[in-house]
């Protein structure tokens, strides 16, 4: 190797991505292809990980480095997908499938080899970024990774990991699955049934147990609400009649339209006179105490109040 080599390879190591580097880096630096092709021999330093990129260094390559070397090889336009993306963005228990699931531009022309499964579409999500990795968001990476997982326990309980761990909600990932093609999504779509229900149901018992613990009348629960006139305004997850104050269990969704869609149903059913008190999922579980003062709170509340027109409530 050159001596002008000699002096780059430490600049190259120093900057090289967790020591991933494409062939293409080290030749404009001034490393030769012979240079390169010794280094490289079995025993050698250095190894090839994929075509056109290496790892400065013999050791077994760790999933970081994979990744890495994922990314270097699909070239411009590359995000990270799968469970990869997953962990890289917090859920680093989950575990890790053969392969490296990197989404390309439809227009791009890469296949995919050995430790790396190359997808091209025409959904290129816009990537986040974590430790400068271009990741996908959290309910594409788990519909990614869902399509790709033939067991169904193991399905159900990466989706269940997911929405546990407050990546993403069920709604999320239901709009996500109901965005893409419905190629392969069957599966996950039958899981995404089950857990919708499930969590439903979780979130029914936490809120029925809240209501229980407080000095209050028992409420009605999912009831319809409706101005005078007939006209819907939306329904109330829980309904004390007698001084219409409408319980709203929130949602974590990271979605702005049902964001906006809980917020249009919260001011149609303030400016007809109702009270509404909105609680998040997650303080259902988290802090049935101040939620029980919060809701007793807002029952007094309402009942000082006095409605212009009393509710009509549809069964």
């Amino acid at each position: 190797m050159k001596s002008r080599s000699l002096h780059t390879v430490p600049a190259l190591l120093s900057a090289a991505a967790d020591g991933v580097v494409r062939t293409a880096q080290l030749r404009a630096a001034g490393v030769s292809s012979s240079a390169i092709e010794v280094r490289c021999r079995p025993g050698g330093p250095w190894q090839r990980l994929l075509p056109g990129v290496l790892l400065l260094g013999n050791g077994t390559p760790t999933r970081r480095q994979q990744v890495q070397a994922a990314l270097a090889y699909a070239g411009r336009g590359a995000v990270v997908t799968g469970v990869d993306s997953l962990r890289e963005q917090g859920l680093t228990h989950l575990p890790l499938p053969d392969q490296v699931h990197v989404l390309l531009p439809a227009t791009r022309k890469v296949t995919g080899r050995e430790f790396v499964h190359i997808e091209r579409t025409t959904r290129l999500p816009p990537p986040v970024y974590r430790c400068g990795l271009p990741l996908a968001p959290p309910a594409r990476a788990t519909l990614d990774a869902a399509r790709r997982q033939p067991d169904p326990v193991l399905l159900h309980s990466l989706l269940g990991e997911v929405v546990r761990h407050g990546a993403c909600t069920v709604a999320d990932l239901t709009a996500e699955l109901d965005a893409g093609s419905r190629r392969g999504t069957a599966a996950a779509r039958n899981a995404l049934h089950w857990l919708t229900d499930r969590a439903r149901a979780i979130t029914d018992a936490w809120a029925r147990a809240v209501v229980n613990a407080c000095p209050l009348p028992k409420p009605r629960w999912h009831v319809p609400v409706n101005d005078p006139a007939g006209t819907p305004l939306g329904t109330a997850d829980a309904w004390w009649g007698e001084v219409a104050l409408a319980w709203q269990i929130g949602s974590r969704s990271q979605l702005a339209i049902d964001r906006r869609r809980a917020d249009r149903t919260d001011r149609a059913l303030a400016a007809a006179g109702v009270t509404v008190l909105r609680t998040p999922v997650s303080r259902l579980h988290a802090d049935p105490g101040g939620v029980r003062r919060e809701l007793t709170r807002s029952f007094h509340q309402a009942a000082t109040r006095r409605a212009a027109e009393p509710m009509v409530v549809t069964s």
